[in-house]
């Protein structure tokens, strides 16, 4: 099993469109795929048409009253599960503090799942905090999806520091890739010309901005289910598999950000 975190410390990049595409297309392949949504907000759920609520929420999760295969939903998409959100996951910090190994406690909840899934895709909240550290000793790589912007230049610059502090995350798969990207902006231009030689962890493949992603939240469904032609879903399927072969052929340790 292979754990994917999708994670910016930045909102609005396209984590959950990230999440959700790739996901998508891991179970398009016969992979046994899962999407556990930490955000709150439930956007992935929504996504999905399941209703974002997990009996005795996050606070059950962690202490053991339920298992995650316990709450885990179907969707409407062959090998292609749900873990839903839940409003408490806002108080997830708060209660991963209260127990042991407090930044353990999600790999130990998904270490059970490892014979039913090929691929776990982790949506998660905009932050740096506990829920996030436990996000990065679970995944075997962090997807970060990030606007060729100056602000998301910054916060880029700030998860690879944040990482560096971490000695046994020194290891861990940092894939930035370049979402929503505009060819007429200079800047998008510029960024993405200069930031991989700072970065050489940054993916080849990037998403161009496509009104079509914005309406998945119309359609309520991953973007290659209902428009697989478009600019935008190809991009994601060259993506998949761009992420795909850094997981099954490693990376080298120049490639990695830091």
């Amino acid at each position: 099993m292979k754990i994917i975190g999708v994670y910016n410390i930045k909102g609005g990049v396209g984590k959950t469109a990230t999440a959700i595409n790739t996901a998508y297309l891991a179970a398009e392949e016969g992979n046994r795929t899962l999407v556990w949504d930490l955000d709150p907000q439930g956007a992935a759920t929504y996504y999905f048409r399941v209703k974002p609520r997990v009996k005795g929420g996050g606070k059950a999760l962690v202490k053991g009253k339920r298992d995650l295969d316990s709450v885990v939903k179907g969707t409407d998409f062959e090998n292609l599960d749900l873990l839903p959100a839940d409003f408490s996951f806002r108080n997830m910090d708060l209660v991963l503090e209260d127990s042991k190994k407090p930044t353990k406690q999600l790999l130990r909840l998904l270490e059970p799942l490892s014979e039913e899934y090929d691929y776990v895709f982790l949506d998660c909240p905009p932050s740096i905090s506990l829920v996030s550290e436990n996000i990065f000793r679970a995944s075997d790589a962090i997807l970060v999806p990030m606007i060729p912007t100056t602000l998301s230049e910054r916060t880029l610059g700030q998860l690879i520091e944040f990482l560096k502090g971490r000695a046994p995350l020194g290891g861990l798969r940092v894939m930035p890739v370049f979402t929503m990207v505009d060819r007429r902006k200079r800047l998008h231009l510029d960024l993405m010309e200069r930031l991989p030689e700072q970065y050489p962890g940054i993916l080849h493949t990037y998403i161009p901005y496509a009104a079509d992603v914005e309406r998945m939240g119309v359609h309520r469904m991953p973007l290659p289910a209902y428009a697989p032609l478009n600019v935008a879903a190809k991009a994601y399927r060259a993506l998949w598999g761009e992420v795909k072969r850094q997981l099954q052929l490693g990376i080298a340790r120049d490639a990695r950000c830091f």
